[in-house]
């Protein structure tokens, strides 16, 4: 039992070493990653390109045509594979000057997005974000 409690001490500073690591590590691109859609009909794949954060589809429950494009060259993309969400900066903790395209709707909108645990809450809105709504995209993984 001795030698057991001798190698946990002896472990502690390691185990905190790699704590302190991973807590200083967290930044920006925490946000890439894997995540549910609202509805989880779809699967978005956020990622970084340069310094700006974007999202596409990368599994869709039904796949369909984006029919609601009000561009008639668009409406005959799958959706599956389009980018929804493009050219987030991240800023004071949020990604923000981003756009969400919605396929349902076939409507682009200024969109900001903040981290909140292992989700996000995305808001897409007309002008002000005060006057939006609120998404919850829930993490299914980490890249």
């Amino acid at each position: 039992m001795k030698k057991i409690i001798f190698l946990l001490v002896l472990a502690m500073p390691f185990l905190f070493a790699q704590g302190f690591s991973t807590a200083i590590l967290n930044g920006p691109d925490d946000i890439c990653g894997i995540y549910w859609s609202p509805k989880k009909n779809a699967k978005i794949e956020i990622f970084k390109k340069a310094n700006q954060y974007f999202g596409k589809s990368i599994w869709v429950i039904k796949p369909r045509k984006d029919t609601k494009n009000p561009n008639e060259k668009l409406q005959k993309r799958d959706i599956l594979g389009i980018e929804i969400l493009s050219h987030f900066t991240y800023k004071d903790g949020m990604y923000t000057d981003g756009k969400i395209y919605d396929p349902e709707n076939g409507k682009t909108y200024d969109c900001n997005i903040k981290i909140d645990g292992k989700n996000l809450k995305v808001r897409g809105y007309i002008g002000f974000s005060l006057i939006g709504r609120t998404e919850i995209f829930e993490r299914i993984t980490t890249q």
